[in-house]
C-alpha cells in the first residue's frame, strides 16, 4: 500500500461516515487528500494523520472521538494491521507486511516516474536563473544558482508544471562599456581602464576578436579610432564571452529554453510599451522633468524613476518591459533566482508586479540566494589565475568534477552561507554526501549483478508478506516517501530537500544490505526470500537514480 492509497482510504472512511450521518460534517470540507507522513518514533507504526484534529471542530464533536471512530473503519481496511489513537486525536497506523511491501514493485514496475505527480499541471513557470553579465567567466555564485536553479525546473517540471528555463542576457548597459573598453586596452597593450576588468581571459579575448577579425578580412580592430574599437571589442568579444558561458554551462548539463537579450527590450520598444501601460493605469507621473512610477502604493520604500531628465531609461525601466513580456508570452508565474547583494531589489519589483494589476508572489516570485566559500586544506580558496578576481565554474570542476560540484550546490538551503570543502568532495568516503549516495546506488546495481549470477530471478517470484523485518519496513517507509519530497521541494522551491532525502535512503539501505541477504549462501537453494528481497534492492535502485536525475547527477552502475 502506498502513502497515496492510504490517504485514498482514510478519504473513503471519512465520505462512509459523512453519508451515513456519523460525522456531522459539510461533504465539501473532505479534503480531497488526506496527508499522511512517517512518525518521527518508528514504533508508533508506520503512517500518522492528524486529520481528525482538522476536521473535528467542524463537525461538532472532539478531536478523540472524532478519530476513534475513524481508526474503527480504516482499521477494517485490507492491508491495515492496526490503528491506534494518540494524544488529542492522531491516527498511528502500522500496515500489515503484505500491503507494505507491495510498495517495491509498484516502484519498480513505475520505474523512472516514480516520484512525479501533477500537482502543478496546467501552471506555465518562466524560471530565470544565472543571468550573468557576459563580461566574464561564471562565478562561483553563478554557478550555484546553474546548479541549483537547473534542479529545481526538473523538480517543478516533475510535479508536473510547463517551465521554461530563461537567461537574461545583459547586453546593454554601462558594465558591457566597461568590458569592450578593457579589451581594447589589452590588445593595445594598454593599462586596462580603472573601472575595467582583469583577469587572463581579457587578454584571451582580445586577442581572439584581433584574430577572428583579420580572419574575416576586416581591419585590425586594434588600429581603429577609439570609438569604432570599442564597437568591435564590444560586439565580437561579448559574443565569445557569452558563447564561452553557454558552453561551461552546457558542459555543467546546464541548458536554457530561452536567452533573452536585453538590448532587444530597448530596440523593439518593449520599455515605451510597458511604460504606456502602466500610465494607462494611473501609476505614472512627471516630476523634474523626469517620469516616475509611483510604487509607493505598492509598498515600495519610494517611487521610482523610469526615465531620466535626459531622457535615459533608468534601470528598472527594462525590468518592467522584461516582466511584461514574460506575462504577455503566457507564463502563469516568474521565478527569478538572484544573488544575495539584490534583497534590496525586491521591493521595488514586487511593486512593479502589483502595478501591472498582478499578485506579488503569486505571479513574481523572488528567490535569494547567499554567498559560497571553497574552502581548500581548511583555508579559503584565492582568487583564479584565469579569471583575476573570481573563482570560477572551471575551478569548482576541475577540483571536483561535475557530479559533486552540482551536488554540493543544491543539497543546501540556497538561502543560506554556502562553505564547499573541496578535500571533503573529492573524497572517496561515507562522509562525503555525493559519493555515499551514488555508492549505495552502484551497490544497488552490484547487489543484482550478483543476484543474477547466483540465479536469483526477481520475475519468478514476488510474496511482500516477506519483507518483515524491521529494516525492511524502515526502507520502504523512505522509499514511499520520495513523491512527497518532490511536491515539497517544488512547492516550496527548495530542491535540496532531494539531496537531503536521498542521503537518509542511503543510509537506510546500507543498514538493509548488511541484515538482508538477496543472493543465496553457499549452495542455499534460491527462494522467494531473495527474489523478493530483490524487488526491494531494485526499488531503491530506482528512487536513488529518480533521485539523482531531479539533482541533474549521475547514478553510477560501479564506484
Amino acid at each position: 500500500m502506498t502513502p497515496a492509497e492510504l490517504s485514498q482510504a482514510l478519504r473513503a472512511a471519512l465520505v462512509a461516515a459523512v453519508d451515513d450521518g456519523t460525522f456531522a460534517l459539510d461533504a465539501a470540507l473532505v479534503p480531497a487528500e488526506v496527508h499522511v507522513e512517517r512518525p518521527r518514533q518508528r514504533e508508533h507504526g508506520d503512517w500518522a494523520t492528524n486529520v481528525a484534529m482538522q476536521l473535528a471542530k467542524k463537525a461538532g464533536t472532539n478531536p478523540r472521538a472524532f478519530a476513534e471512530e475513524l481508526a474503527r473503519r480504516l482499521a477494517e481496511h485490507p492491508g491495515v494491521a492496526k490503528v491506534d489513537v494518540a494524544g488529542p486525536g492522531f491516527l498511528n497506523i502500522t500496515l500489515d507486511a503484505a500491503a507494505a511491501g507491495e510498495l517495491a514493485r509498484s516502484i519498480v514496475e513505475q520505474g523512472a516516474a516514480y516520484g512525479r505527480s501533477e500537482t502543478l499541471a496546467g501552471q506555465r513557470i518562466n524560471l530565470e536563473f544565472v543571468s550573468a553579465n557576459p563580461t566574464g567567466p561564471l562565478h562561483i555564485g553563478g554557478v550555484r544558482w546553474a546548479a541549483v536553479g537547473d534542479s529545481l525546473a526538473r523538480v517543478l517540471q516533475a510535479s508536473g508544471a510547463d517551465v521554461t528555463r530563461e537567461y537574461y542576457f545583459n547586453d546593454h548597459g554601462a558594465q558591457i562599456d566597461r568590458f569592450a573598453r578593457s579589451l581594447v586596452a589589452r590588445a593595445r597593450g594598454e593599462e586596462a581602464p580603472e573601472d575595467g576588468y582583469g583577469g587572463q581571459y581579457i587578454t584571451d579575448i582580445a586577442e581572439a576578436v584581433v584574430s577572428d577579425a583579420l580572419a574575416a578580412g576586416e581591419p585590425d580592430p586594434r588600429t581603429l579610432p577609439d570609438a569604432e574599437a570599442v564597437e568591435a571589442f564590444r560586439s565580437r568579444g561579448v559574443e565569445r564571452m557569452f558563447g564561452e558561458i553557454k558552453a561551461k554551462l552546457h558542459d555543467f548539463r546546464v541548458d536554457f529554453d530561452v536567452y533573452f537579450h536585453e538590448d532587444s527590450l530597448h530596440e523593439s520598444r518593449a520599455v515605451e510599451r510597458a511604460i504606456a501601460r502602466l500610465r494607462e493605469l494611473g501609476h505614472i507621473f512627471e516630476t523634474d522633468g523626469a517620469t516616475w512610477l509611483r510604487t509607493t502604493e505598492f509598498g515600495d520604500d519610494k517611487d521610482r524613476v523610469i526615465v531620466k531628465s535626459d531622457g535615459e531609461a533608468a534601470y528598472i525601466a527594462g525590468d518592467l518591459a522584461y516582466y511584461l513580456d514574460k506575462r504577455e508570452r503566457g507564463f502563469d508565474r516568474a521565478i527569478i533566482m538572484l544573488g544575495a547583494d539584490h534583497h534590496g531589489y525586491i521591493g521595488r519589483m514586487m511593486a512593479m508586479c502589483a502595478a501591472f494589476g498582478d499578485t506579488p508572489g503569486v505571479n513574481l516570485e523572488i528567490l535569494i540566494g547567499q554567498m559560497v566559500n571553497l574552502l581548500k586544506d581548511g583555508e579559503p580558496v584565492r582568487m583564479s589565475k584565469r579569471a583575476g578576481t573570481i573563482i570560477s565554474l572551471d575551478d569548482l570542476v576541475d577540483a571536483v568534477g561535475i557530479d559533486a560540484a552540482r551536488y554540493a550546490l543544491a543539497r543546501s538551503a540556497a538561502n543560506s552561507q554556502l562553505d564547499i570543502d573541496l578535500d571533503l568532495l573529492a573524497s572517496a568516503t561515507n562522509e562525503n554526501p555525493v559519493h555515499y549516495v551514488q555508492y549505495a546506488h552502484a551497490r544497488t546495481v552490484g547487489v543484482g549483478r550478483n543476484a543474477a549470477d547466483s540465479g536469483v530471478d526477481r520475475a519468478a517470484g514476488f510474496d511482500p508478506s516477506l519483507l518483515d523485518h524491521e529494516a525492511d519496513a524502515v526502507l520502504l517507509g523512505l522509499l514511499a516517501q520520495l513523491p512527497r519530497v518532490v511536491t515539497q521541494a517544488a512547492e516550496l522551491r527548495e530542491p535540496h530537500r532531494v539531496a537531503r532525502y536521498l542521503e537518509e535512503v542511503a543510509g537506510a539501505y546500507q543498514k538493509w544490505y548488511e541484515l538482508r541477504r538477496v543472493t543465496p549462501m553457499g549452495d542455499e537453494e534460491v527462494t522467494d526470500v531473495h527474489r523478493t528481497r530483490l524487488w526491494l534492492n531494485d526499488a531503491t535502485r530506482q528512487v536513488l537514480a529518480n533521485g539523482l536525475e531531479l539533482l541533474g547527477v549521475s547514478a553510477p552502475e560501479r564506484k
